[in-house]
């Protein structure tokens, strides 16, 4: 298992800083507010649409979901931070948290690690497990769920 890093380092906010930079880039800023705000799936079908090639939202999700896979990477490996990153960088539990209910089946359809640091971030570390409480809850109440 990972070792998570006990404290943040010199080198944690610079990583933090770059994550929020690359988070206002215009294409991934356009696909953050597409999925943050109007993917809401409430069935299992719903969520998969979006991984169908031809879906209008596809390229989004797919942008949305490899930038927080890598940037919780980060956090798994021990590079940076949970606390100190999951402070300003925690929108990613939102995307994991509406797939969440499905995780199992998403990933038997096709790639058997999707949201695989999304995951251990949520289950692993104290914040995570808040902000992915926090989103879940909001989910369920968006969704009526």
């Amino acid at each position: 298992m990972p070792k998570m890093k006990a404290s943040p380092r010199h080198p944690d906010p610079e990583l933090v800083l770059r994550l929020y930079e690359l988070r206002r880039e215009p294409l991934l800023r356009e696909a953050r507010n597409a999925i943050n705000s109007k993917f809401m799936p409430k069935t299992f079908e719903e969520f998969t649409a979006i991984t169908k090639s031809d879906h209008e939202m596809n390229a989004h999700y797919r942008q949305v979901g490899s930038y927080w896979e890598m940037a919780y990477g980060l956090i798994k490996h021990g590079v940076l931070n949970a606390d100190l990153a999951l402070e300003s960088n925690g929108e990613g539990m939102l995307l994991y948290a509406k797939a969440q209910p499905w995780l199992e089946e998403i990933r038997a359809l096709g790639n058997p690690r999707s949201f695989a640091n999304a995951e251990w971030v949520a289950t692993q570390t104290d914040a995570g497990r808040r902000l992915v409480a926090h989103f879940e809850a909001r989910v369920r109440k968006a969704t009526g769920g």
